[in-house]
Parts: C-alpha cells; sequence; structure tokens
C-alpha cells in the first residue's frame, strides 16, 4: 500500500482516506475566503465611519443594500448578463488565439525571434489606446467593444504559454517523435498536459483584467452594460451606485472563480498528484 499512488490508492479502497481529506481542504479553504472577505467588509465600514461621510465614502451598510435592491428588482440583471456576454466572448477570443500563437511561437524559435518585439510593442500599448482606436476604426459597435478587449489581451495569453512551451519536458517530445506520434496526438497528450498550469495561470489573469477592461468600453461606448451604469452614476456623483454596480460584477466574478477557474485548475493538475 505504501508504494501506490494516490489514483491507486482510491481504485484499491484507499478512496475512502485520500478523497474526503481534499474536501476537507477544499471546504477550509473556501471558509478562509469568506472569512478573509468579510474582514474585508468590516475594515471597509470601520474605514467608513472613521471618515463619516456618507455621500463621498458610504459604507457597506450604504452599498450593500442598494447592490441588493438592484438584484431582487432585477434591475441589474439585464446590463450584468450583456456585460458577462462580452466578457466571456472577448475571453475565448483572447485564449483561444492567444494559447495557438503561443504554442506556434514556442515550438518555432525562428519565428519567435522575428515576432518577439511585436509582442513587446503590443503588450505595451495601454487599453484605452485600443479601445479608442477601434471604436474610431469600426464604429460604436459590439464588434469593436469585444475586438478592443480580445486583441488587447491577445498578446498576454501568448507570452505565457510561449514561455510554458519553452520549459516542455524535451524526454516527452523525443519519445513523440520516436514513436512518430500524429501532431494532433502529440498536442492532446503531450503538449497540452503540460501547459495545463500556464493555461489555467492565463486563464485567471485575462479574465481578471478582461473584466476590467470591458467595463472601460462600456464606460466609453456602449448604452448598456455595468460600465454604462457606472458611467449614469459617475455623472450623477453617486458612489453608493457606483461602488454597488462595480460590487454586483465582484461577486460574479468571484462565482466564476470558485464555481469554475479553480476547479478547472485542480482537475488540469491531477495529473501531477499520480
Amino acid at each position: 500500500m505504501m508504494g501506490l499512488s494516490r489514483t491507486e490508492l482510491a481504485t484499491k479502497g484507499g478512496a475512502q482516506t485520500y478523497r474526503p481529506r481534499l474536501s476537507a481542504q477544499q471546504a477550509a479553504s473556501r471558509l478562509r475566503a469568506v472569512a478573509s472577505l468579510l474582514a474585508l467588509v468590516a475594515l471597509w465600514a470601520l474605514v467608513a465611519v472613521v471618515l463619516n461621510d456618507p455621500l463621498r465614502a458610504p459604507g457597506p451598510q450604504q452599498v450593500l443594500p442598494a447592490l441588493w435592491d438592484g438584484l431582487v428588482t432585477g434591475r441589474m440583471l439585464p446590463d450584468l448578463t450583456v456585460t458577462l456576454r462580452r466578457v466571456g466572448l472577448a475571453f475565448l477570443i483572447a485564449i483561444g488565439v492567444g494559447t495557438a500563437g503561443g504554442i506556434i511561437l514556442g515550438l518555432s524559435p525562428r519565428l519567435d525571434r522575428w515576432l518577439d518585439p511585436w509582442l513587446t510593442v503590443l503588450n505595451n500599448i495601454p487599453a484605452l489606446v485600443t479601445i479608442v482606436l477601434c471604436y474610431l476604426w469600426i464604429g460604436l459597435n459590439e464588434t469593436a467593444a469585444i475586438f478592443a478587449v480580445a486583441l488587447n489581451k491577445i498578446p498576454l495569453v501568448t507570452v505565457m504559454l510561449r514561455e510554458g512551451v519553452r520549459v516542455l519536458d524535451p524526454d516527452l517530445n523525443d519519445m513523440a517523435r520516436l514513436y512518430r506520434m500524429p501532431w494532433r496526438a502529440r498536442l492532446v497528450h503531450i503538449i497540452l498536459p503540460q501547459l495545463a498550469p500556464q493555461l489555467m495561470a492565463a486563464a485567471r489573469a485575462g479574465i481578471s483584467l478582461i473584466w476590467k477592461i470591458v467595463l472601460v468600453v462600456e464606460f466609453l461606448g456602449r448604452s448598456n452594460g455595468i460600465g454604462f451604469r457606472i458611467h449614469l452614476d459617475f455623472q450623477m456623483f453617486d458612489i453608493t451606485g457606483v461602488l454597488a454596480n462595480a460590487l454586483a460584477f465582484v461577486a460574479v466574478m468571484l462565482a466564476v472563480e470558485w464555481l469554475v477557474l479553480a476547479p478547472l485548475a485542480a482537475h488540469a493538475a491531477r495529473w501531477r498528484r499520480t
């Protein structure tokens, strides 16, 4: 039993001792996250009490009821849905194109040497410039909004995946060539599993940046979405409304992190525990 891997323990009766312990660790991690968020809210409330300016520095006692009212009445839901759709589309484009580009550049050193300055330039162009140019070139429409966000994040994903390809296990690559493994099988069974950490890091970094840029896109040139609502609150100097709308989408992103990205990261890293 001592020489068996964790996977073997799970199949030979060891699941009763291993899987519950993993679940307990996950539960403890979630509890720590909730406790940390509650501590952050308590600190926010304390700062609001010290400043004693509900108009300029509203506390959770003003913002959270506004957030709850917007969600319960359904007033925020259409804007949340529109913003989430834009985030999802831009995220899929950035991850898809960036992953393909990173793998190609990582496997082609000569091409990488030519295109590396391009990536440096693209990674250092401010998001605001990209957004404005896309609106001027394409127009104030949905295509320009999504394209501007995706274009801003594709270079970041490309660089992260390229660096992951550079540290792939050469022995596995040699084995695939020795057995004349088809390119598609090599990609699915050798390259992508090793790139899982970089892919998940790119996904987490990408989505956290993409939704912020989407709000800027909506602030500047769309007529719906959370960013547009924040624009209206800004014009009315409604700081409580700004914070309530922002927290609504922060809550959505926390749910995406806990319910989607974290389980995917654990699933992608399962082969390392064998």
